[in-house]
């Protein structure tokens, strides 16, 4: 069958296949923060130490990143189809065996396969939007993209808050994971039937880069891992891991410009930083996870260790946040290609406005009823937030050539999870100092809570800086600017919006 008479077929079903690669991604990133209310139901029915516990949350974000660009790189040579379907199928597979598990080392070996799996499964969804939609489609598809990511991240403690309340426990820490089986065998049944088998191309340059991929995967890896174990790695000398990872990173550099000069297929195309938009945004939504992730973190230790809430209550005080960040990003995925920019600025601002408003709730409400006091500035924040990551996600991606969009996605992405590490030890550390010194958990909630606002104040200025850029020289504006040349064969403005 030709590209030619299999685009109305596609064309008819592409949607349906959004809802696929949409639910795949929701549960692997449901699986960041379903099991953190879940902890204590581990130490009393597996009897999972601290450690554990530690590598239980770290474990799964440490492998979810690494994983991250060579999956992408790997769905770009072989199809993105069949790497989703098979990281799909393995994030299932291990969540049946975290469920199972009759000890920590288990336990904590299989939720290292859950998150590498899920590592895979993440930029094939962004990578396939680029290959099935175009223009004012592809922004609505990265908007109901970014309404999966934030309800799927602010939504976890409630879902876990239920599974725990309803199964107990001893018990009820088992069905954080299996409750990823049935949406997972369903997806990929439906993934199965409805997922396009889009051509891949290969000109003989399109090989793996498995000198790149161990240079990249350690330094990632001496990058986050000081970041992820903060709390848990006493002392100082883990921060030695930093230069380390500078020098891995920088290494990892050097061999992908010598991989290009050679006319070799890199592991990332470092001609996506020639591209304005893409490095911005990319620079933008690091910033942004770090403040945004940390958010989710300390309001769950303020509500259930200050406040006296249960996980369940504590999951339903956050799910105003979810709620209007779903709406939020659908609305600016339909904005964006008229807003561009702007639209950002204004999502930015909405968070630090929200978070502020928190601030101030805690103090005029203690007690019980501050759940009730945060409910508006925590839809204000959520607003804020759609309006973030589903317009940031379209410009980021916007110029990027199809054919190295699963790589490009797996760098932002990992950008991210990076993000997200360090804004939870940078958080996680003003807070816990503030518990160690004081005792005075309201205020620590307070200081964290400045602390993440401050590093969403720092993704607003990098957004109005390049606001004013584009005003200033709107000829540069990254929606209509050419390709730089070398950044790989074909450029953003392929016709692949109908899954050609």
């Amino acid at each position: 069958m030709t590209t030619e008479t299999a685009r109305p077929a596609l064309d008819d079903r592409r949607w349906k296949a959004l809802a696929v690669c949409l639910t795949a991604g929701f549960i692997s990133l449901l699986d960041v923060s379903i099991v953190n209310v879940a902890l204590p139901s581990m130490e009393s029915g597996l009897g999972a130490s601290a450690a554990t516990q530690s590598w239980v949350v770290s474990g799964y974000a440490l492998a979810f990143g690494l994983a991250l660009a060579p999956a992408g790189r790997l769905g770009d040579v072989r199809g993105r189809r069949q790497a989703l379907l098979f990281g799909l199928a393995v994030f299932t597979a291990a969540s049946v065996a975290c469920g199972l598990a009759t000890g920590p080392t288990w336990l904590v070996v299989c939720r290292l396969i859950q998150g590498a799996a899920a590592g895979v499964v993440a930029p094939q969804t962004s990578g396939l939007i680029q290959q099935m939609f175009q223009g004012a489609e592809r922004a609505r598809a990265f908007g109901f993209h970014g309404s999966c990511v934030a309800v799927s991240t602010a939504v976890g403690p409630l879902a876990g808050g239920l599974l725990i309340h309803a199964f107990g426990a001893a018990d009820g820490w088992r069905w954080v994971f299996f409750v990823n089986v049935p949406i997972g065998v369903a997806a990929l049944v439906a993934g199965n039937r409805l997922l396009p088998r889009l051509p891949v191309r290969n000109d003989g340059r399109e090989k793996f880069d498995p000198f790149g991929v161990l240079l990249l995967g350690a330094g990632v890896l001496a990058l986050l891992l000081p970041l992820v174990q903060e709390q848990q790695w006493q002392g100082r000398a883990k921060w030695l891991l930093i230069p380390v990872a500078a020098l891995l990173l920088g290494g990892f550099w050097v061999w992908e410009r010598t991989q290009g000069r050679l006319g070799k297929a890199p592991l990332v195309d470092l001609g996506l930083f020639s591209l304005r938009s893409f490095t911005l945004g990319a620079l933008i939504s690091l910033m942004f996870f770090a403040g945004l992730t940390t958010i989710f973190f300390v309001l769950s230790l303020f509500l259930q260790n200050t406040a006296g809430y249960s996980a369940l209550a504590a999951g339903v005080t956050i799910l105003p946040f979810a709620a209007a960040s779903a709406v939020g990003a659908a609305v600016g995925g339909r904005l964006v290609m008229r807003y561009g920019r702007s639209l950002v600025v204004i999502g930015l601002s909405g968070v630090a406005l929200g978070l502020l408003g928190v601030v101030v709730a805690v103090q005029l409400v203690p007690g019980d009823g501050v759940g009730w006091a945060m409910a508006l500035p925590l839809v204000i924040g959520g607003i804020g937030s759609g309006l973030t990551v589903s317009p940031n996600t379209t410009l980021t991606l916007t110029l990027v050539p199809v054919r190295g969009a699963g790589a490009a996605g797996g760098v932002l992405q990992t950008g991210q999870r990076i993000g997200s590490a360090t804004g939870i030890a940078v958080v996680g550390s003003v807070y816990f100092a503030h518990v160690a010194n004081h005792g005075r958990s309201t205020t620590a909630l307070q200081l964290g809570l400045l602390t993440a606002t401050a590093i969403i104040l720092v993704a607003l200025v990098l957004a109005v800086a390049d606001l004013r850029e584009r005003r200033a020289h709107p000829g540069r504006d990254d929606l209509t600017a050419a390709v730089p040349r070398g950044l790989g064969e074909s450029g953003a403005g392929e016709k692949v919006g109908h899954g050609a």
